[in-house]
C-alpha cells in the first residue's frame, strides 16, 4: 500500500474515532462506554503499530480539544496510545496485503484484549482517574471493572467480525497495483 493510502486511511479513521468517543458514547466521570476501540483495531490491522498508536493519541488529544469532557490530562493520551500500539504489535501482519485469519487472529485478538485491558485500562486507567479527582483507587477500579468486563467479549466478537469484511475490501481497494 503506498504512503498516501496509508496516511489518507488514517485520517479517515482518525475523524471515524473522534466521532465515536466524542458523539456516539455514553460517558460518565469514571466510566465510558463508546466504540471508539473500532478505528484503534482497524488502524492496527490494516496500517501497524506506528499509525494505530498515533491514531489513538491524536484522536484522544483533538477529541479533547475540540470537545472536551472534563478538563485534560496527557495521562489519558499516554494510555490511548498504548492501547494503539498493543492493538498494533498484536494485529498487525508484517507481509504486505495478508492479514492474520482464524483461530490466529482470535488468539491475537483476545491476547491484546486482555493486554489492553489487564495492564493498562483497569489498574493505570483507574489509577490516573483516582489521582486526578481525589477518589480511592478501589472505589475507581471496582466502579470500572463491570463496565470493562461487560464489554471484553463484544469488543472481541465486533472487531474479529469485522476484520473478516475488512479483508476482502482491503485485498480489494487498497493492495491493488495503480
Amino acid at each position: 500500500m503506498s504512503k498516501l493510502k496509508k496516511i489518507i486511511l488514517a485520517g479517515l479513521l482518525l475523524a471515524i474515532l473522534i466521532i465515536c468517543d466524542r458523539f456516539i458514547s455514553i460517558k460518565t466521570l469514571y466510566l465510558q462506554v463508546s466504540f471508539s476501540f473500532l478505528p484503534i483495531a482497524l488502524a492496527a490491522i490494516l496500517l501497524g503499530p506506528k499509525y494505530s498508536c498515533t491514531i489513538a493519541a491524536l484522536g484522544d488529544l483533538i477529541g479533547a480539544l475540540l470537545w472536551p469532557f472534563g478538563e485534560y490530562f496527557v495521562g489519558f493520551t499516554i494510555i490511548d496510545a498504548v492501547v494503539g500500539l498493543i492493538f498494533g504489535l498484536c494485529l498487525y501482519n508484517k507481509t504486505e496485503g495478508e492479514f492474520f485469519e482464524g483461530k490466529k487472529l482470535l488468539i491475537r485478538l483476545v491476547i491484546a484484549c486482555v493486554l489492553t485491558l489487564w495492564v493498562v485500562e483497569l489498574p493505570i486507567m483507574s489509577l490516573m482517574l483516582s489521582l486526578l479527582y481525589g477518589n480511592a483507587f478501589w472505589v475507581v477500579l471496582t466502579g470500572r471493572l463491570a463496565t470493562k468486563l461487560a464489554m471484553f467479549p463484544i469488543e472481541i466478537a465486533i472487531i474479529y467480525f469485522l476484520s473478516k469484511y475488512i479483508k476482502t475490501l482491503a485485498q480489494k481497494f487498497l493492495f491493488v497495483e495503480e
